[in-house]
C-alpha cells in the first residue's frame, strides 16, 4: 500500500489521538481486578488489539462499546496452556510474559518474527535465576511459573517495558518485593506512568530512591472507570505541520501528564531556533519526527539514540537512508545522530517505509513539502489508524493506494 502525497500546508484544529501507552496499561490492571472496569476514548490501533486479544486469554471478558471498553476481570487465569498473541507490539509481549508466570501452567507468547527477535535478555534472565521455563523456538516463547517475590536488579538503560510487566505482576505475589535499577536509568516517565495507572486500579508501588521500587505484595487490584489521556507521542506527528509553515492546534493533551514525549514542543521549538543538541534516551519514539524538524531547519546532533535500532525498524538508520533521498546528509553512531540542514529536493523513487508507522509518518510530513509517495503506508495502523482522515481533515492531499 502507497501514500501518494502532494505538496500542501496543513490547517485547522485536530484533536489528539487517545494514548496508546495509556489504554494497555488500563486494559492489562482492569484485566487484573475482579469485576467490571470501564476505559473511556479507545483508539483500536493493531497495538491496542494486540492487548485486547491478551487480556482475554489471560481471562478477562472485553466488550467493546464504541470508543469505550467494558472489562470484566477475573484475575490470572488457570487451568491449561493459554496462547497469547502479541502480533507486532512489544509492549504486549514485554507486559505479558510477567503475567504469564504467574499462571503456574504453560503459556506460549507468538507474534512476529519482528517481534520476537528483539531483545528479551532480561525475562531470560529471570527464569533462568528462579528456574522458570523459557524457550524460544519457531512457535514463539513459552514460558511456565511461577515467578517469585524478590529483588530484581534490571539495567536501566534498557527498555521500561520490561519494568512494567514485572510492576504488574509483582503485586499479585504473596511477598513483597524490589527492583532495583542499574543506572543509568532511561525512560523513567514510562514507569511512572504505569505506577500512575496502577494507582487506579488500587495498587501502590513507591520510588524508596532514584533507582529502587518498592513494591508490596498481596495486593489486590480493584475495578475502575478511567478516560485514556490525548497522545503525546503521535500528537507530535500533529503539531510537527506547524515547523513547516502549517497552522495547526491539536487539543486533547494534558499538559500536567507523565508522558515523556510531552517534550516534543520544547524539543521543536529548539531545533527551530538554530542547530540543536538533544538527548533523545527518554523520549526515542520522538526520534524519527525530530530528525524531519533538524532535516528542514538547522540540522541537530541527537544523543541516546541506541535503542532506535530495536524499533520496529531500525529507525536511526533507515531515517538516515531516507533522508539521503531528499538529499539531506547525515551521520550515524553508535550512540548519536547527526542530522544536516538543507534545502529538500523532490524524491525520485518512491521512499520505503520499513513497515514502521513512526519512518511513514514522519516520510509523510516531508511529502508535504515536496510531494511524492511512501510505501507501506498501512504501517499507521499499528498505533494511529486514522492518520490520514485526520491530517485530510487539515488539508493535506493524500491518496491511499
Amino acid at each position: 500500500m502507497k501514500a501518494v502525497i502532494k505538496p500542501t500546508k496543513a490547517e485547522g484544529t485536530i484533536m489528539a489521538p487517545p494514548s496508546k501507552s495509556m489504554a494497555h496499561r488500563y486494559m492489562i490492571c482492569a484485566a487484573l481486578a475482579n469485576g467490571e472496569s470501564i476505559i473511556d476514548n479507545i483508539n483500536y490501533s493493531e497495538d491496542v488489539l494486540a492487548t485486547i486479544d491478551c487480556i482475554r486469554a489471560l481471562g478477562a471478558e472485553v466488550i467493546e462499546d464504541g470508543e469505550k471498553l467494558h472489562i470484566i476481570g477475573r484475575g490470572i487465569s488457570a487451568g491449561g496452556k493459554v496462547r497469547f498473541s502479541c502480533r507486532e507490539c512489544g509492549s504486549t509481549l514485554r507486559f505479558m510474559v510477567p503475567l504469564a508466570l504467574l499462571r503456574e501452567e504453560e503459556s506460549l507468547l507468538t507474534g512476529s518474527q519482528t517481534l520476537l527477535n528483539r531483545p528479551m535478555s532480561v525475562y531470560e534472565n529471570i527464569a533462568e535465576g528462579q528456574d522458570l521455563l523459557y524457550k524460544k523456538d519457531e512457535e514463539g516463547i513459552t514460558v511456565q511459573g511461577k515467578l517469585s517475590p524478590g529483588s530484581y536488579f534490571i539495567p536501566g538503560n534498557i527498555s521500561s517495558q520490561f519494568i512494567s510487566g514485572l510492576l504488574f505482576a509483582l503485586p499479585n505475589l504473596e511477598g513483597d518485593s524490589t527492583i532495583c535499577l542499574i543506572p543509568p536509568v532511561d525512560s523513567r516517565s514510562y514507569i511512572d506512568l504505569t505506577i500512575g495507572a496502577l494507582a487506579k486500579f488500587g495498587i501502590t508501588v513507591t520510588w524508596a530512591d532514584e533507582t529502587t521500587l518498592i513494591i508490596k505484595g498481596g495486593q489486590t487490584y480493584k475495578p475502575a472507570n478511567v478516560t485514556v489521556e490525548g497522545d503525546f507521542s503521535n500528537g507530535a506527528f500533529l503539531e510537527v505541520f506547524n515547523t513547516i509553515g502549517g497552522q495547526v492546534t491539536v487539543t486533547g493533551l494534558d499538559e500536567a501528564s507523565e508522558q515523556g514525549d510531552r517534550v516534543y514542543l520544547d524539543y521543536f521549538g529548539k531545533l527551530c531556533q538554530g542547530r540543536a543538541s538533544l538527548d533523545i534516551s527518554n523520549c526515542p519514539d520522538l526520534g524519527p519526527v525530530l530528525f524531519v524538524v533538524a532535516a528542514t531547519h538547522f540540522g541537530g546532533d541527537f544523543t541516546g539514540t541506541r535503542r532506535l535500532a530495536i524499533k520496529e525498524s531500525d529507525r536511526g538508520r533507515v531515517m538516515c537512508e531516507e533522508l539521503a533521498k531528499f538529499g539531506i546528509e547525515s551521520c550515524q553512531e553508535e550512540d548519536s545522530i547527526h542530522i544536516e540542514s538543507g534545502a529538500l529536493k523532490t524524491p525520485t523513487e518512491t521512499l520505503h517505509g520499513h513497515n514502521d508507522h513512526r519512518i511513514v509518518m514522519s516520510l509523510a510530513t516531508l511529502l508535504t513539502i515536496t510531494g511524492g509517495e511512501v510505501d507501506d503506508a498501512h504501517a499507521v495502523n499499528k498505533s494511529f489508524p486514522d492518520y490520514y482522515d485526520r491530517i485530510k481533515k487539515l488539508g493535506i492531499e493524500v491518496e491511499i493506494l
